[in-house]
């Protein structure tokens, strides 16, 4: 083993914490589980991991020492070491995804939080406006969480992540920070949220960006405004951005952002609320908590999302949705070919005919006059067809019958 695994942590960066009992555990053990899982499940150097895993365990340790529940738990190291887990998971998730498909994923997650709150006051905004403006938020957002990730870790000024382990240290920081709680009067609410809420207010009525400038700099050499740090690294990024994300990544995030606008334009919010803490991974305990809901109101709200969600998969953006889970009409609705051919000799002779002319990609008013049906009837047939095959290709993932599952 690397002697850098077994180093001792300077004992001034990590807060003292005693504990008394047989299941004490301690500051060094801990330290130690990091350092070692890091340079197990990663290829950074030995210093590299020592260092997240030093400031990792000095997170823990602050949490525990302020938190009341902890402290009068009475188990401050099996909470500590559970903390400590849970943190080193959340990096080597960033870090096995990878520099660019972990700032995807970071960024999808945290727009489907504050999508529904990005609504400048006096704006109608289109679904590529709204999208414009988170961008534009997030980008502060991101700058924001960078200065606090050095400010709780007591780092320089000009501390930026150099390898990929310390940018995943950033990114699941950037998540969690987000995701803090706020206690406000009579609720709690996340922070990324009232940052979205008060970033809206203060939008102008209207915005013009001249995203070419933006990216090249000013025309104008006389403009000191461009040399500034924050403006500068506002350009890096961008450029940084333009490489293309991967397809599956993208189309995830047009699935999300779009079925928020759906439920949305159907003044369905607390639908979208529910789905958006349903992204986040609540528990059913949480997401009733957060919405001040009973468990039947809460199922009642589940139901009712689920009926929309079906809407929006097989009907209203249905070939998006088969698109990104690669379940096209082109690969006969993801369905292997002996289920394909059960499947279609399982059709009517008017849904055999339909399927058929989809398939050449007939539009669905032609597709209507030549089947002697209007158009509402052919939508609820298609509704019917690709029902259907939903319901075997979730059997085939269940291993039983059709999922109940969203």
């Amino acid at each position: 083993m690397n002697s850098a695994a077994t180093a001792t942590i300077p004992t001034a960066t990590i807060p003292s914490v005693t504990t008394q009992g047989e299941n004490s555990i301690g500051v060094e053990a801990i330290f130690q589980l990091l350092s070692q899982e890091l340079q197990q499940s990663t290829k950074a150097s030995a210093q590299n991991c020592h260092d997240v895993a030093t400031r990792i365990t000095t997170e823990v340790y602050r949490i525990c020492s302020e938190s009341k529940r902890i402290q009068a738990s009475g188990a401050i190291e099996n909470s500590a070491m559970t903390l400590a887990k849970h943190r080193l998971q959340q990096c080597l998730r960033y870090y096995q995804l990878g520099s660019n498909r972990g700032r995807v994923e970071l960024h999808s997650t945290l727009s489907a939080i504050i999508y529904r709150y990005i609504n400048p006051p006096q704006r109608q905004l289109s679904y590529q406006g709204r999208l414009t403006i988170i961008e534009d938020f997030l980008q502060g957002f991101y700058l924001e969480a960078l200065n606090a990730f050095r400010r709780e870790n007591q780092l320089g000024p000009t501390y930026r992540p150099q390898t990929l382990l310390e940018l995943a240290e950033y990114m699941a920081f950037t998540e969690r920070y987000g995701k803090r709680r706020i206690p406000l009067p009579g609720r709690q609410q996340q922070l990324i949220i009232l940052r979205a809420q008060t970033f809206s207010q203060q939008q102008p009525p209207e915005t013009n960006v001249d995203i070419e400038q933006a990216a090249e700099g000013s025309s104008n050499e006389a403009d000191g405004s461009w040399e500034e740090p924050a403006v500068q690294q506002l350009r890096s990024t961008m450029a940084t951005q333009a490489a293309p994300e991967p397809e599956e990544d993208t189309l995830r995030s047009v699935v999300v952002t779009e079925l928020m606008d759906y439920l949305e334009q159907r003044q369905q919010s607390d639908c979208a609320d529910y789905f958006s803490l349903r992204l986040q991974d609540l528990s059913t305990q949480e997401i009733e908590a957060v919405l001040g809901l009973t468990p039947r109101q809460r199922d009642y709200l589940q139901q009712r999302f689920k009926y929309h969600l079906i809407r929006f998969a097989l009907l209203h953006r249905w070939e998006l949705v088969h698109e990104w889970l690669e379940a096209s009409l082109h690969t006969n609705l993801g369905l292997t070919p002996q289920q394909w051919q059960t499947y279609t000799s399982q059709l009517e002779d008017k849904q055999r005919s339909l399927l058929e002319l989809k398939q050449q990609g007939q539009p669905d008013e032609k597709i209507a006059k030549t089947l002697g049906m209007s158009t509402a009837q052919l939508q609820k047939r298609w509704f019917k067809i690709l029902e259907q095959a939903w319901e075997i290709r979730n059997s085939l993932v269940s291993g039983s019958g059709a999922s109940t599952h969203e």
